[in-house]
């Protein structure tokens, strides 16, 4: 099955393309297809990835999974959130993954709470009218390291840290983070429900 990956990031593409080879699933990016960003005016994971899948899929005409993930800092009442990729922008930086853990870590220098969790949210649909949409989430908690750590991953990953490994997300390999990591958990119930539902 061929499906249009709402989004233009590689690293997305690279961890969702692995984590559905069980379906025998294509992943094409919709910037490969011709398909700008979709609009993302709402305040929820599960809202803002309904209407990336859903732009996706009416300007191609495939069926498409949309993936909206975020940081959720518990210090700051659970953002950035929605906003994560956007972070470092209110802070004067340019937008990208090094300036957003650097404003991160200047807004958490003097907060002893550390905790935070990384959220993704897929939404999986046949058509851009299908009127029951798969929604998979999975979330990952730890706890904002002091500095970044690990040269794997992308995002927050070198600042993640999760106490059950002792490490960043960026210091894990590949196949341990996919197999413990938001996305990863995300893509597991997405691909159950796809089986369930679309076989």
């Amino acid at each position: 099955m061929k499906l249009v990956l709402a989004s233009n990031n590689q690293g997305k593409l690279a961890e969702l393309q692995a984590l559905l080879a069980p379906l025998d699933v294509t992943l094409v990016r919709q910037s490969e297809l011709g398909v700008g960003e979709a609009e993302e005016p709402h305040r929820t994971f599960v809202e803002n990835a309904l209407a990336k899948a859903r732009h996706a899929s009416a300007a191609t005409g495939l069926p498409a999974i949309a993936d909206d993930a975020g940081l959720c800092v518990e210090a700051f009442g659970g953002l950035p959130g929605v906003d994560t990729a956007y972070y470092a922008t209110q802070f004067g930086y340019e937008k990208g993954d090094a300036n957003n853990v650097r404003a991160l870590l200047e807004q958490l220098a003097s907060k002893t709470d550390r905790r935070a969790a990384l959220v993704s949210t897929l939404v999986a649909l046949r058509s851009a009218d299908d009127p029951e949409p798969l929604i998979a989430v999975g979330r990952v908690a730890g706890e904002i390291a002091r500095e970044p750590v690990g040269d794997n991953g992308f995002g927050f990953d070198p600042v993640m840290f999760l106490p059950q490994f002792g490490k960043t997300f960026a210091q894990l390999p590949a196949d341990v983070k996919n197999a413990n990591s938001h996305r990863g958990q995300a893509a597991r119930a997405m691909l159950a429900l796809m089986r369930e539902r679309w076989s």
